[in-house]
């Protein structure tokens, strides 16, 4: 078998890159422990990337390089994410350069692929192990294709280049389970097992090309020189079986069935003569017409016999039945990828996993999920809670316009100790001016995030607007590709995400500044001076209590202590819980779980999402009892708030008072409202300082995949105009090829426009012949395609006798074996 009969997987090549240095930086901005720890496995991996992207020839040692390669690319994912900050460049034709670890293994699992079907390809198919041994290499390449289709590829997060789209990699995977069966035929033809084998053998050599082919179509890599190869092989594998089936009707006594098998059989070489004849390398061509000469010589004997001897009705194709398969291959991961953490021993064949002392990637997001989740429960669910108890509270003093009126009452000289203690408290945290500087520092944090977020939409939709206007100006078949708001996926849902979050959060901060200026007023003066207070709250004249007032003073005095208390103890339970969050370091647990995870679950990727039953077990066991206090902080409260509505309502209906005690009274009450509105204040630009900078975070994140994705989208549609430009060139080419002066029709042309068109011609045809040996395309017969010429009219026999390949004829006729390439 030669390598014109047969196709083989081309290698795709990489530019020299230091991955180690990528890594090193990563793990100086992300991680704790010194990248000099690693100094030898910053080593080893440049060594291991080196040997696997210089495998470009068949050799059985490229096998280990690319595997070897490859099983650390998928161990080192789990420690680092798959943007570490390396531009792997990669390139058959066009390079494809992508900031990606699945991008990486992707090309390097797709050269293991390309080597097998090349081992195959070499491989000598005079003897029954050599057959064996290309059998095995054929269908560990499709293997490798399935691999690379349902495991690497969806993680890659990205575009994946051209020629490894869907229907370019279930072509390939078909072609070589096509070759792989093709070499079972072989050997069944060589030992002459009986026709009933060969034919469904052969039967289903051709369904494997019919299907290789059939994706081939849909696909925008695989050439036409390959697809008139499948189809031509889909052809001759269909008439070969029918022609083995004739054998077998003869032998049972079938005699008008075999005259319908080999009309049949003609039909189908004859189909692939006409419509790929003229496109398939010679050898293919002549195996062809050698099986058609033998069919006709049989089918002319045959028709003979039973129109003089037998006279047996012959069935029209339609009615024949069906020929039996015997499909023999199947797509066969090799374990040194599939298994590939078992190679990854201090003992094993891909020595010991690299970066194994450092804590893995996964680990670390979990520990920031788990950081998240707890915040979230402690501030969201019990804090907060706890907090709305305390407003509910307030509001309730403020509606019975406690504790200003009884204040009033007991002190009804000068300033009561509460008020001079919360205007030393005011004082204390800056007054106003520290309110309106937290404010300013709030909007300055606020500016920078819509910024970001602005920018990074901006970036999004300039690019969906490029996309569409290429889109309108090449048509959508030429420019296939998913619009830019579906690409964008996950994006284009942050878009609308974030850009709530940031209206929800400006309304709250309006809301802040509303509240502010309600009570600016009140607060100055209460951070103001103390003669300015003693004079906004007016003396009144002291009441005669009597002993049931001076009772219901006392009692409601009571009520307010309590409540006073209740508060305090709420605001040590609150400072206690953020400490309690703030020292509830998972790590450790993390660290161990991992460990037992890496050791039980050796062919499972480690995801944060693998920590979910660490995280719910731990949140339970630290803040289910928190959670459950707050219903009991809930009715106790309830309870105080009965008491001190009754005790209030009691005071009021014994007490008297004057004008006076009345304004006094409303005087202490609004400084009291004052501050309380002030904690609320300082409270709230806390939690908008807090929530401004976690937002950073987030923003910040999402406009770094907004850029990526941009830059990603933009090389894509580069590449895509270049292709359209670039066909448009070969168009014009084959158009100046076809004229009968060997260019283009020129006589209505200007001089000018005459000269100008000679030139570009000139210049691109210089471009070609420069290119020619860069851009070689999958291995193939260099011949014309339908493309090239017009459609023949009548297939031409070869005029020399041709040259040995794959096949002539049938198993009727002798085998011949091209000696194996050098």
């Amino acid at each position: 078998m030669t390598s014109t009969a047969i196709l083989d997987i081309p290698f795709r090549r990489s530019a020299a890159l230091a991955l180690s240095s990528a890594i090193k930086q990563y793990i100086s901005a992300k991680y704790d422990q010194h990248p000099d720890m690693f100094a030898a496995d910053l080593a080893t991996i440049d060594t291991l990337r080196t040997e696997a992207i210089l495998v470009q020839e068949p050799h059985v040692s490229g096998i280990t390089k690319l595997a070897r390669y490859a099983a650390h690319l998928a161990w080192i994912s789990g420690k680092f994410p798959i943007d570490i900050g390396a531009d792997f460049t990669w390139f058959r034709e066009a390079p494809v350069t992508q900031n990606n670890l699945q991008f990486e293994r992707a090309n390097v699992l797709y050269n293991l692929a390309a080597l097998y079907s090349r081992l195959a390809t070499q491989s000598p198919r005079g003897d029954a192990q050599g057959l064996k041994t290309a059998c095995n290499y054929y269908c560990a390449a499709a293997g490798m294709l399935k691999y690379l289709k349902e495991e690497v590829i969806p993680e890659l997060r990205s575009t994946p280049p051209d020629d490894m789209d869907v229907a370019t990699m279930e072509c390939l995977e078909k072609l070589m389970l096509a070759q792989a069966q093709e070499c079972f035929w072989l050997k069944a033809v060589v030992d002459q097992n009986r026709d009933s084998i060969v034919s469904k053998l052969a039967a289903s050599v051709s369904d494997h090309y019919d299907a290789a082919a059939e994706f081939g179509a849909k696909s925008s890599t695989i050439t036409s020189e390959w697809l008139h190869h499948m189809r031509a092989k889909h052809h001759h594998f269909a008439a070969a079986a029918q022609f083995r089936s004739s054998l077998d009707c003869l032998e049972r006594s079938k005699y008008g069935e075999e005259v319908a098998r080999l009309k049949d059989a003609l039909v189908c070489v004859n189909e692939a003569i006409k419509s790929e004849g003229r496109y398939v390398n010679k050898n293919v061509l002549a195996d062809l017409i050698a099986l058609k000469e033998k069919v006709m010589e049989t089918l002319k004997g045959a028709e003979k016999d039973n129109d003089m001897i037998y006279l047996a009705t012959v069935p029209p194709t339609s009615a024949l039945k069906k020929l039996g398969r015997a499909n023999m291959v199947q797509p066969r991961v090799p374990k040194e990828v599939s298994d590939a953490n078992n190679y990854l021993t201090d003992t094993g064949p891909f020595g010991p996993p690299l970066f194994a002392k450092l804590v893995p990637f996964a680990v670390h997001l979990a520990a920031s999920i788990y950081a998240e989740r707890r915040d979230r429960l402690v501030n969201n669910t019990i804090i907060d809670e706890l907090e709305v108890l305390t407003s509910k509270l307030h509001d309730l003093l403020q509606s019975l316009n406690l504790p200003g009126s009884l204040q009033a009452l007991e002190k009804p000289l000068g300033l009561p100790p509460g008020i001079v203690a919360h205007a030393e408290e005011v004082k204390q945290h800056g007054g106003v001016d520290a309110l309106l500087a937290s404010i300013a520092d709030i909007d300055k944090l606020k500016a920078s995030n819509v910024g970001t977020y602005q920018d990074a939409v901006s970036q999004l939709r300039a690019e969906a607007a490029e996309d569409e206007r290429l889109r309108q100006k090449y048509g959508t078949d030429r420019w296939a590709r998913a619009p830019s708001a579906q690409a964008a996926g996950k994006l284009s849902a942050q878009v609308d995400e974030y850009g709530k979050i940031l209206e929800s959060a400006d309304r709250s901060d309006q809301l802040v500044r509303s509240k502010l200026t309600d009570c600016e007023s009140i607060l100055r003066l209460l951070g103001g001076r103390l003669s300015s207070l003693e004079a906004f709250v007016p003396n009144s004249s002291r009441a005669q209590l009597t002993a049931k007032m001076d009772k219901e003073v006392g009692r409601l005095r009571q009520r307010l202590n309590e409540v006073t208390r209740l508060e305090a103890r709420r605001k040590r339970k609150i400072e206690a819980l953020r400490q309690k969050a703030k020292a509830d370091d998972i790590n450790p647990q993390i660290l161990a779980e991992a460990a037992r995870l890496e050791r039980t679950q050796t062919l499972t990727k480690l995801e944060p999402a693998s920590f979910e039953p660490l995280f719910a077990a731990r949140l339970s066991a630290h803040y289910s009892a928190d959670q459950a206090a707050l219903s009991d902080e809930a009715a106790e409260q309830s309870e105080l708030a009965a008491q001190l509505q009754s005790a209030n309502a009691a005071f009021l209906a014994v007490r008297k008072g004057d004008e006076t005690l009345a304004e006094r009274e409303a005087a202490i009450q609004r400084l009291e409202t004052a501050h309380l509105r002030f904690g609320e204040l300082m409270s709230n630009l806390d939690v908008g300082r807090k929530f401004y900078n976690d937002l950073a975070k987030l923003v910040g994140r999402f406009a770094e995949e907004a850029k990526h994705f941009v830059g990603v989208r933009r090389g894509e549609a580069g590449r895509m105009e270049d292709e359209i430009a670039n066909a448009a060139m070969r168009n014009l080419h084959l158009a100046s090829s076809s004229s009968p002066s060997g260019g283009p029709h020129t006589g209505h042309l200007p001089p000018q426009q005459l000269q100008a068109l000679q030139t570009q011609n000139q210049s691109q045809n210089q471009n070609q012949n420069q290119n020619q040996n860069q851009n070689r395309p999958m291995n193939t017969p260099q011949t014309q395609t339908r493309a090239a010429q017009p459609p023949p009219q009548s297939v031409p026999k070869p005029a020399q006798k041709p040259a040995p390949g794959l096949w002539h004829g049938d198993a009727t006729t002798a085998i011949k074996f091209a000696p194996p390439r050098s």
